[in-house]
């Protein structure tokens, strides 16, 4: 990748004085704050395994119970973690952080005098009214502060779908005619989507990147108030050290009751769990690939991603490029931060469990492909502590599963064999309890340690009015995160089952389909949820069955593991209802503050789409519809025409349409076949030939009017009657 050397751009951003008030935190005092978190979890984890063991100890040691031990130990240490963040996040939100990248320099004074920022989209196969509609959202309230005239605008299409292309170039189009952005708004779509969303990102940099100080990644779905995007701007132009600003971006437009629950999750339990990684980070955060600011010199001379070696899924591309991107800033000195105070970030998620496990697939095989990153030359410990837990998180699922059969295992055959334990005291002399008693406490700190992060989120909220109020008060908030929890219950063994597939399939070498994300709430059908769930269904009651034959008290004890699996399918169809999630709403649960009192971006976003929808202009489109407006619409077919004859002038992507086959005699003869028999006769890749080259697609549009209506397939008639009726 072209390289650009950071040091005039960072001495150009030093040039005014920077007023920091608290002193700058020295590499020891990071170092432990570092050192007490992680103590806190190993400690709390060393106590409760000791107690742990003792258990097993008093049955007798084996080589399953070594097993069981390993494992009990690996899951409670990433739980403990995790209540670790909320308990350090519930104390500093209560004490008030002074730690945090807003409070660090004067940053709101600062001028963007002299600054240049580009808002770039990476979009593949996305809904192209939501995409357009959220980046015209985002560029009228940026125009709001006045500020418009340091940002520039970019579409970044890798899609393969040929309507969705068309589709693209022709809103984009309408919204720089509309907005009147000429020159603001650009939109280029790839000819090979090489490298994927990082190797889209790394295309325009090569061919953008210099005339821009800094750039903002949004998702397909994301939206950031004006004032948001200008402060992350001033932020960095306070901190010259930092090379990347994430913020964390608010669940919003959920309408299923699965996504309004965990839309609630999100804003409900976020605060804390952020400030609490927050307080060991500091500027050794992470990137979580979109709603960021990034400063551009640095990211392009030092973020070009390697190859992994070896073959897929664990070779080559990395998918999860955004922790290794983090981690490759880390290591040349440039500081990441989390700015989690900063509100007027916003993102969608999957309405629907099947969609949510569709997304985690691809995330496993990325995450899990950094157990090859870990061991890279000149990582900073910080980025290899986010990578591990990235692993972890994915990991701890067949774990988990393996924790619960190994104690099956060892249950199940003292029952077979009838052979009785040979009782001996515990090594531990303060505990005074009968074996049950014992499991019963293990089990009880446990839990503890489960929810007790959701009842601080609860008593964080009883303290601040203002906030309490925007979740619709604090006895709903109650019933809701009891509900939240009911449903975490009920989904967690299905999400074991989902992530030991995925991790046993990306073992054996099977890779994932990079396709795009399901964000609607159509709802699942009860015939989709039985394909997607049997098996967890079978499952369930399989396993339940044995437990039941073995020992009937037992089973009572596995009944939330089973009750997941056993009702996976009516837990998935119903809450991907919108139905059911208007009705939530309607009795005050699951409530955010984005739902009471929305901000002006997503209440006029919310408008628009209801009357676009309306209109008839969502939706799904009949097929080659795209194809058949480029030829037939002069308006259309100008636009893409025009759009093609502009690669001519990047050489990337003039010698990707060569390769491609672009303007070669032969596809003059695939234009006179798609005339005569229509669409049908050529192949998708033909298809694409014909319209990645210019020169083809200008004469098609002038044959199509120009010759007799028996010469063109019947196809294209009705295509001239349809655009005729408009």
């Amino acid at each position: 990748m072209t390289s650009v050397a950071p040091e005039p751009l960072r001495a150009q951003a030093t040039a005014a004085p920077v007023s920091i008030w608290p002193a700058p935190m020295s590499p020891r005092s990071r170092g432990l704050r570092v050192f007490y978190f992680y103590s806190s979890a190993v400690l709390l984890t060393g106590l409760v395994s000791l107690i742990f063991a003792d258990l097993l100890w008093r049955t007798g040691w084996s080589t399953s119970r070594t097993v069981l031990f390993i494992l009990f130990v690996l899951l409670f240490l990433f739980s403990a973690i995790g209540c670790m963040h909320g308990v350090y996040g519930f104390v500093l939100r209560m004490l008030g952080d002074q730690r945090r990248i807003t409070r660090l320099a004067d940053y709101r004074s600062r001028s963007l005098d002299g600054t240049s920022t580009a808002l770039v989209c990476p979009i593949h196969n996305e809904d192209v009214v939501r995409v357009y509609e959220g980046l015209r959202i985002t560029y009228e309230s940026l125009e709001k502060t006045g500020q418009l005239g340091r940002f520039d605008f970019f579409i970044l299409s890798d899609s393969t779908d040929p309507d969705r292309w068309v589709e693209e170039e022709r809103r984009w189009y309408d919204l720089i005619r509309e907005l009147g952005a000429l020159g603001r708004i650009y939109y280029r779509r790839r000819v090979t989507n090489e490298g994927k969303k990082s190797g889209n990102i790394r295309d325009f940099l090569n061919t953008w990147g210099r005339r821009y100080r800094y750039f903002i990644v949004l998702d397909a779905d994301s939206i950031m108030r004006g004032e948001t995007v200008v402060d992350l701007v001033k932020l960095m132009e306070a901190n010259p050290d930092v090379g990347l600003i994430q913020t964390v971006p608010a669940l919003v437009n959920a309408e299923s009751l699965f996504g309004r629950i965990q839309q609630f999750a999100n804003r409900l339990y976020a605060p804390i769990f952020i400030a609490g990684l927050n307080y060991w980070a500091q500027g050794f955060g992470n990137y979580w690939g979109h709603n960021a600011i990034i400063r551009t010199d640095p990211f392009m001379q030092y973020c070009e991603l390697p190859h992994l070696p070896g073959r897929k899924p664990f070779g080559g591309q990395i998918l999860s490029h955004d922790f290794v991107e983090a981690a490759l800033l880390l290591r040349e000195n440039w500081q990441i931060w989390f700015a989690y105070d900063l509100e007027g970030s916003y993102e969608e998620a999957p309405q629907g469990l099947i969609e949510n496990a569709q997304r985690d697939r691809r995330w496993c095989q990325g995450n899990l492909q950094h157990g090859l990153v870990l061991f890279v030359r000149g990582l900073r410990d910080m980025s290899r502590l986010h990578l591990l837990q990235g692993i972890f998180g994915y990991l701890a699922s067949p774990c988990w599963l393996l924790f619960l059969l190994t104690f099956n295992w060892m249950w199940g055959f003292q029952k077979y064999t009838r052979l009785s334990d040979i009782a001996t005291p515990g090594f531990t002399p303060y505990l005074h309890l009968s074996p049950t008693q014992h499991a019963f406490l293990i089990f009880v700190i446990c839990m503890c340690v489960l929810f007790l992060p959701k009842v601080l989120a609860l008593i964080d909220l009883a303290f601040d009015r203002q906030r309490r109020r925007s979740f619709g008060g604090l006895a709903k908030t109650a019933v809701s995160t009891v509900g939240e929890t009911i449903f975490s219950t009920l989904h967690a063994p299905m999400q074991m089952l989902w992530h030991s597939r995925f991790v046993v399939t990306i073992l054996l070498g099977m890779g994932v389909n990079w396709g795009p994300q399901k964000r609607s709430a159509d709802g699942t059908s009860w015939g989709y949820a039985f394909r997607r769930h049997w098996g967890h269904t079978l499952t369930g009651l399989v396993w339940g069955g044995v437990i039941w034959g073995l020992d009937p008290r037992t089973f009572w004890w596995f009944v939330p593991v089973f009750a997941g699996m056993v009702l996976s399918i009516p837990v998935s169809v119903l809450t991907s209802r919108s139905s059911l999630g208007a009705r939530s709403r309607a009795l005050g649960l699951f409530l955010t503050p984005e739902e009471l009192s929305p901000p002006p971006e997503l209440d006029t976003l919310r408008v628009r789409l209801a009357t676009m929808s309306g209109a008839g202009e969502t939706g799904e489109r009949a097929k080659d519809s795209g194809l058949a407006e480029i030829v037939v619409d002069p308006y259309v077919n100008a636009i893409h025409v025009s759009l093609l004859r502009e690669k001519k002038y990047n050489p990337e992507h003039a010698e990707a349409l060569a390769k491609l086959g672009a303007g070669r005699p032969e596809v003059r003869e695939l234009g006179e076949k798609l005339l005569a028999q229509g669409p049908d006769a050529l192949k998708p890749e033909e298809k694409f030939l014909v319209m990645s080259d210019a020169d083809t697609m200008s004469w098609l549009h002038r044959q199509i009017w120009l010759r007799s209506g028996e010469t063109l397939a019947t196809w294209w008639q009705a295509a001239i009657r349809q655009l005729a009726a408009r």
